[in-house]
Formats: C-alpha cells, sequence, structure tokens
C-alpha cells in the first residue's frame, strides 16, 4: 500500500479515537461536572438567602480566608464585609487594571492586545476579577504569623497606604501598613513591559520583641472555568515542584484532593489555553509548602495555587527582605523562555502544553515563527513550512514513489497472479513475493515516511492548537482567523443565507478542498493487489469522512494538509513519469 494510504488510514483512526474520545467521554462528563457544580452553587445561595447571617455574594466580598495555612498560623475564617479603599492604576504596554489598597489584592488585570473576538469593537480578555464578582480571580501576597490574633498580621481587606497612584515599568509603588505592636509590612511593586510582577516583601520589627514571620502568595480562582475540554490540552492548576511538572485538572483536585509538597523555588499557577498566572518564588528560597488546591466555602469552590516560605525569626530591630515574582497575562513563547533564563526557572516553558512530541513541536514553533517574521503571514510560514518538511523527508518519499512506480507498472501481472490462484492463498503469496522481487517493488516502502509524518502533523497540530501567536493570524481573503475553522461554507451559500449552520454540517471550502487533494492522491496511486473489494470502498470514502472530520479543525491545519497533499501529488507524479520514461513507457 502506498504511503498517502498508510498515512491516511493511520491519521483517520487517530483522528476518529479523538474526536471519540473527546465527544463520547470528556464532554459529558465535563457537561455533567458544571451542571452538578451549578446545581450546588444554586444550593448554596439558597442557604445563605435562608441565613440572614450570611449575606449574598453580590453584596459581599468572599473571604479568601482560603490563605495557606501553615504550623501556628491564624487564618481569617469570616466573609468581612466589602471595603472599597480605593486602588493603585496599572498600565503597562500590555495590561491595564488595578491594585486594590484593600487587601493588596492583585483583582482586576486585562490584556490590552488580545481581544475575545476578531470583531474590531471586541473587548480585550480580561484575565483577573475582583474577589466579589462571581468568576473571582485573584492573586494575593502576605504573611503568616504565629498565633497573636486576626490583626497582627495584614489580611484580606486589610487597608494599605500607597506612596503612587499608578503603577508603570517606569514607576514602582509601595504600600505599607503598620499593626498594633510596631510591626511595619511593606510591600515594593515592580511591573516590566510585558507580564512579569515582581513583589518586594519586607517586615521592620518595631516592636521590641522578636516574631516569626513566614511570607506567602496566593491565587484563588472562584467556580468551575469554561475549559475547552480537549484531553491533548492541560487547563487548570499546574506547578514544577523539585523539577517535576504536576498537572492538575479542576476534576483532578475535585477526586483526589489537594496537592502539596515542599520544596525549592519552583512555581505554580493557574493555566488556561492561552493565558495563565504563575506564582514564581525566589529560586532560592526552601518553601515549607507549596501547593495546587480546591477549597470550598459558603460561597461556593475555589481553585488556587499558594506557597508559604520557611518560618523567619526578626529580632528587634532588624528587617526580614524577600522578593518574589508572578506571571500574570498571555502565554507568549518568546517571554516565557526569556523569564525562565533570567530567572532560572526551571520548567517554566511547560507551562504551555507542548505535548508528547516536545522534542518536534518546539523546533517546528520556532521554524514556523521564523518564517512568520520573514513573510508577516503565518498562513504563508505553515505553507513555506510544508515545503521544508517535504525537502527533509523527500528522500524517503522518492524511494516510496518509486516502489509505487514500479507496482503501477506490475497491476497487470499481480491481477493475472490474483486468477490464476484464486483459490490457493498460499500460493498466491508466494508468487506475489517473487514478482515483488523481481519487480523491484517493496510493499512496505511507504510504512518510513507515514511513521516520520504522523509525529510531524501531531507537533504542528499542537503549535496551532495551543500556541497564542496563530490566535486571531488571518491568512488571505476570508480566512481571518487560521486557529478557527474555516467559516466560509457552501451550506449557507457562501454567507448569502443570513443562517449559521451546526458545526457538523458547516464544511469550509478549505476542508472541501482537502477532501478533493485526498481523491486525487488515490487516483494517482496504484490500488495494492491485497486490497479486497471491501477495503477499496474504505479507502474511496476517506476523502469524504475526513473532510467532515477537519471542518471542525483549525484553518491552520487544514491548509497544512491539503498544501502537504497538492505537494505530494506533484512528487508523486515527477517521480512517476520519470521512472516510466526509464523503463522506455
Amino acid at each position: 500500500m502506498g504511503e498517502n494510504k498508510n498515512l491516511f488510514i493511520a491519521l483517520g483512526l487517530s483522528l476518529l479515537v479523538m474526536i471519540g474520545y473527546d465527544q463520547l467521554i470528556l464532554q459529558p462528563q465535563m457537561k455533567e461536572a458544571q451542571r452538578l457544580e451549578a446545581l450546588k452553587q444554586e444550593q448554596q445561595a439558597q442557604n445563605a438567602a435562608a441565613n440572614p447571617d450570611q449575606s449574598a455574594p453580590g453584596s459581599m466580598a468572599p473571604s479568601d480566608d482560603l490563605a495557606p495555612a501553615s504550623q501556628n498560623t491564624a487564618v481569617e475564617t469570616s466573609a468581612p464585609a466589602f471595603v472599597d479603599a480605593g486602588s493603585v492604576r496599572i498600565e503597562t504596554p500590555e495590561l491595564v487594571g488595578s491594585l486594590s489598597l484593600a487587601g493588596a489584592r492583585f483583582d482586576d488585570l486585562s490584556l490590552r492586545n488580545h481581544k475575545v473576538t476578531t470583531a474590531p469593537d471586541s473587548a480585550n480578555i480580561q484575565l483577573l476579577k475582583p474577589a466579589r464578582a462571581e468568576d473571582a480571580y485573584f492573586v494575593r501576597f502576605g504573611w503568616s504569623a504565629d498565633v497573636r490574633g486576626n490583626d497582627y498580621v495584614p489580611g484580606e481587606n486589610t487597608v494599605w497606604s500607597a506612596d503612587g497612584d499608578v503603577l508603570t515599568p517606569t514607576n514602582p509603588v509601595t504600600l505599607s501598613w503598620k499593626n498594633a505592636e510596631g510591626l511595619v509590612f511593606m510591600m515594593k511593586v515592580s511591573v516590566d513591559d510585558q507580564f512579569l510582577f515582581t513583589v518586594d516583601q519586607s517586615v521592620i520589627n518595631t516592636s521590641g520583641d522578636v516574631v516569626s514571620i513566614a511570607p506567602y502568595a496566593l491565587i484563588n480562582r472562584r467556580g468551575l472555568p469554561r475549559t475547552e475540554g480537549m484531553f491533548i490540552l492541560h487547563e487548570g492548576p499546574i506547578g514544577a515542584f523539585n523539577d517535576t511538572l504536576e498537572e492538575r485538572t479542576y476534576e483532578d483536585l475535585e477526586d483526589d484532593g489537594n496537592f502539596e509538597t515542599a520544596t525549592t523555588g519552583g512555581w505554580m499557577g493557574i493555566t488556561d489555553k492561552f493565558w495563565m498566572t504563575t506564582l514564581i518564588p525566589d529560586q532560592n528560597t526552601p518553601l515549607y509548602k507549596a501547593a495546587l488546591t480546591r477549597k470550598t466555602n459558603q460561597f461556593g469552590v475555589y481553585h488556587g495555587a499558594n506557597y508559604v516560605q520557611n518560618w523567619q525569626q526578626i529580632g528587634a530591630g532588624e528587617t526580614h527582605e524577600t522578593t518574589n515574582h508572578f506571571y500574570a497575562g498571555a502565554k507568549i513563547v518568546s517571554a516565557i523562555d526569556k523569564y525562565e533564563t533570567a530567572l532560572d526557572i526551571p520548567l517554566f516553558d511547560r507551562t504551555i502544553d507542548w505535548g508528547w512530541f516536545y522534542f518536534l513541536t518546539r523546533p517546528i514553533f520556532k521554524g514556523l515563527h521564523y518564517l512568520f517574521e520573514l513573510t508577516g503571514n503565518f498562513g504563508v510560514a505553515i505553507l513555506l513550512l510544508t515545503v521544508v518538511v517535504k525537502l527533509i523527508l523527500f528522500p524517503l518519499a522518492n524511494k516510496s514513489y518509486v516502489s509505487m512506480s514500479h507496482m503501477k507498472k506490475a497491476q497487470p501481472k499481480m491481477k493475472a497472479l490474483q486468477e490464476r490462484y484464486k483459490d490457493d492463498k498460499q500460493k498466491l503469496q508466494q508468487e506475489m513475493m517473487a514478482l515483488y522481487k523481481k519487480e523491484k517493488i517493496n510493499p512496505l516502502a511507504g510504512c518510513l515516511p507515514m511513521l516520520l509524518q504522523i509525529p510531524v502533523f501531531f507537533a504542528l497540530y499542537k503549535v496551532l492548537y495551543v500556541t497564542i501567536e496563530m490566535r486571531h493570524q488571518p491568512f488571505v481573503l476570508w480566512i481571518k482567523d487560521l486557529s478557527a475553522p474555516d467559516p466560509l461554507t457552501p451550506v449557507n451559500l457562501f454567507g448569502l443565507i443570513p443562517w449559521d449552520p451546526p458545526s457538523f454540517i458547516a464544511i469550509g471550502i478549505l476542508p472541501i478542498m482537502m477532501g478533493i487533494s485526498m481523491w486525487a492522491t488515490q487516483k494517482l496511486s496504484p490500488q495494492s493487489a491485497s486490497m479486497d473489494p471491501t477495503q477499496q470502498k474504505v479507502m474511496a470514502m476517506l476523502p469524504i469522512i475526513f473532510t467532515v472530520i477537519m471542518a471542525g479543525f483549525s484553518a491552520g491545519l487544514v491548509l497544512y494538509w491539503t498544501w502537504n497533499s497538492v505537494l505530494s501529488i506533484a512528487q508523486q507524479w515527477y517521480i512517476m513519469r520519470r521512472e516510466e520514461a526509464r523503463s522506455g513507457e
């Protein structure tokens, strides 16, 4: 069987397994989990309404008493009323938002350069949201102390003072608060021109006593976020602890409980497909505890990540300082790589889910991005990358097509043997093998190119699916987003009929072109002598099946496959014509 037939069958089975698993198992599980979570939150809301001592979520900020608890730590257990103490404005080339002075909480942050949709008037992506919101998502730094009362260290509603109104890359802001015993807590907050915040925490002990302090940081996210629901992409709590990557889905934390460990350095956070918030403690500082968590209170469920540094003894008149970071923004490869190198963060590039074929996915992304920088168009970059891949695999493909040419030439002899030994399968096999040897036919010639192309295909699929660099990137004409399915379909007469057809019948132009190229490839390839009529019918249906399947995939991936098929047809036609000329035909 030829290279392309083997490739089509292998990819077809793989895609059918992927889609079947997603549609029959993952999607029902996700919908059921969301339904149960909605029922749970509804019941909690009813209980809160029935209890006059508990306010509704909309009128009260949920307590972030989910702060990391440690030995002899006093943590808040109540749900205090929301305090509006003002805020510090955050203004950078990439970010806009605010830092609440009540609790020194990062709870309002949007991405300037990333929109919800490709529409000109689309809103910016909002990453962090206030603690009182239904889908609250915030970051907070603080201190744990030995048991002295809840007002000994600043809490979630402590009102801080700030020495500035606006935080910019050139203008850091310092927050300060002093307790009744004479401890001064300070946080100097800096931000760069991308997504990295630096938090310098310091405690000045003017109390006259020795105090025990443990700095911490936390990320809290309320509710069950909407995810892509694809098993090839991790979304949820994630971290690197002791040089080991740990990934926990929201369902994992519900089923298996929280993940906790002691570590030195590392990182932990919550990742979405294109966005993330990540705590990055000092890489040389031991952590008493680092955790990925799921916890609940009367306002619902919270997912998060946190760490507590080791306890520090601060003598009278002494000052303790610690510097930590957190990343909040888009998962841009160059930014993540830059911070990984600058701060020596282990496995930080794995915040992007490169998949099993990491060794291929990263180089393919780098090559694709380099071609994009040359051309300014990711669609053109995909076309050029496909040519590069074809050139690399040309020696193997050449052998495969030469063998296919010999097989085509030997078709009459194969059919004659089939007729002669149609009642003796063993003898037919023996004669076929002898014919293959005589005509220099290798029936397995297409296997190696196929095996090499499958990892390349899935690695490219990963690149197109998980990297934000492909998001909302146009190609030409109607292709405005290569990371989304082709929107132009003949089902609604290419948009002339004001109707959005269901996704399973909205087959775009690119998938149709891909199906036609597959059909042309089959027509050019010789039929295997061992293929029975049923197999031939299955092969004939593959272009239609793949057209339907690929209609829901990103336009960039379909573009790659279509162009790859066109190049394969041209390559195959040229080599087979060359072999026929050599044989005197």
